[in-house]
């Protein structure tokens, strides 16, 4: 049997740790699209020890091998989260994700190995040797997996459209359960249609269901009748069960259909990125169709947490590919 200081470096086999953590992220990012801040700070510090181990394996840094491991960690740290960052800023990325990311950026900058039964893992590194930027482009190559999902589900269900690779559809009433985006407005389909944690958020504060308003929309769209409002939350599906609130239909007043402006103004964060305007037609899309477009909200933790395992043990994906097409 194999020493176990036999199979991989006393870093290496630190920086093993991130593979429960994300395992316990990823299925708890499916159930809830939530994950808690707290996971990450201890992944740093392990990340950290072993950076540091490895720093006194390699000083002073003369070496090619010295000189490599600089290069490596400084393209990690000073480039791959700051592009996590980045991503997060201009919206391509959730919180959860830009950190899942920075994380993995110093607790695995470099290629971990680990020796079994004489066969060294991973078994293909990239030109680079920055394992946390292999295990960014591992992920984005499984997600593209996930539109391709989508549509193999609408095909099979006769589904052609040019909407079947990002969205389906599903029945009204079901929205209030799931993850993701209206792809749909009464004019059309849209990429940039009313988030479902948001609808969640109004629904919330108004202390209603979607059940109440698309029985008596009339009366919800009068902004005159919000009396009693409440905590909206952050529109998790978790959080308990929704009340009914009391109407008031007395005052016509529309200045402010739906109360989209007041709702907006009265919680202390973005619902999102939602306006009073997408909010609007959200509802208003809700109350007049029976089926409507969805765009999931796939949680890409993930299919980080698939890039992580292929990164530990198959290796970079896209040098992979690119050398079986001989450009690499």
């Amino acid at each position: 049997m194999q020493s176990i200081y036999s199979i991989a470096t006393l870093p290496d086999l630190l920086r093993l740790v991130v593979v429960p953590v994300f395992a316990w992220a990823a299925i708890r990012d499916i159930k809830t699209r939530r994950l808690p801040s707290s996971i990450w700070p201890p992944l740093v510090a392990v990340g950290v020890v072993a950076l540091l181990l490895d720093a006194v394996r390699y000083a002073p840094f003369e070496t090619l091998g010295g000189r490599l491991f600089v290069f490596q960690v400084a393209v990690s740290l000073l480039f791959v989260a700051p592009l996590a960052y980045a991503f997060w800023w201009f919206g391509g990325f959730g919180g959860a994700d830009a950190k899942a990311l920075m994380t993995l950026a110093i607790a695995v900058p470099t290629v971990p190995h680990y020796t079994i039964d004489s066969t060294v893992y991973p078994i293909v590194e990239g030109a680079i040797g920055v394992f946390s930027f292999t295990i960014l482009t591992n992920t984005v190559l499984l997600a593209a997996v996930i539109p391709l999902a989508i549509a193999a589900g609408n095909v099979a269900k006769g589904r052609l459209s040019a909407q079947s690779l990002f969205a389906r559809p599903v029945a009204v009433e079901s929205v209030v359960d799931r993850h993701g985006q209206l792809f749909e407005t009464r004019r059309g389909y849209t990429r940039t249609g009313l988030d479902l944690d948001a609808l969640r958020m109004y629904l919330r504060w108004r202390g209603t269901t979607l059940e109440a308003i698309r029985s008596d929309p009339d009366a919800f769209r009068d902004p005159a009748s919000i009396e009693e409002t409440f905590d909206p939350t952050d529109g998790a599906t978790t959080v308990g069960p929704r009340t009914d609130g009391g109407i008031d239909t007395d005052q016509p007043v529309f200045d402010d259909p739906w109360g989209a402006e007041q709702f907006l103004d009265s919680i202390e964060t973005s619902a999102y990125g939602t306006d009073p305007e997408t909010l609007r037609e959200g509802l208003e899309t809700l109350v007049e169709t029976e089926t409507v477009w969805v765009s999931p909200g796939f949680p890409f933790i993930l299919p980080m947490f698939f890039g992580l395992l292929v990164a530990f043990t198959y290796g970079d994906l896209l040098f992979g590919i690119l050398t079986v097409v001989g450009l690499a």
